[in-house]
């Protein structure tokens, strides 16, 4: 397989994933994004915005925005720390767990299910590949930062 053939496949499985998300998360009302924040605040008590933004690999004020809109529906709520009025935690309302227990709305269980067709050995195959993409990802996002201006001319 050469790299154009592992471009073309790794661009289906991300269009795939995209369309399996949006297609379930759109029935509840919910984007992968906004989803995606609700899991991980599903996960536990109340979490700094700061905290939220990198579980989700997302900017402040990305999350503060997806925030917004999900206390609107009624499914986050923001607190101010007593302890330093600078810190804002967010948490998940009783609302979202009441969805949560009646619909699949957590990322993590949502892709277990679409993983569940495979054996154990292909889901290992599939995480092994995805770690080794990850990491050659990572030396190269090293590596661009590590190069001065000049260098990219």
């Amino acid at each position: 397989m050469d790299q154009h053939d592992i471009l073309m496949s790794y661009l289906r499985v991300t269009q795939h994933m995209s369309q399996q998300f949006r297609s379930h998360f759109g029935r509840l009302n919910l984007t992968f994004p906004q989803a995606l924040v609700l899991t991980v605040l599903g996960e536990g008590g109340e979490i700094p915005i700061s905290a939220l933004a990198e579980r989700t690999g997302s900017a402040n004020s990305t999350v503060s925005g997806i925030v917004d809109r999900l206390e609107k529906l009624g499914l986050a709520q923001r607190c101010r720390s007593t302890n330093d009025r600078r810190v804002i935690y967010v948490s998940a309302t009783e609302k979202y767990h009441a969805l949560r227990s009646q619909a699949a709305t957590d990322v993590s269980g949502y892709f277990n299910e679409i993983l569940h067709g495979l054996t154990a050995e292909e889901r290992s195959m599939v995480a092994s590949a995805l770690n080794i993409l990850d990491g050659a990802l990572t030396r190269w996002e090293e590596v661009e930062a590590c190069q001065s201006p000049e260098e990219d001319i």
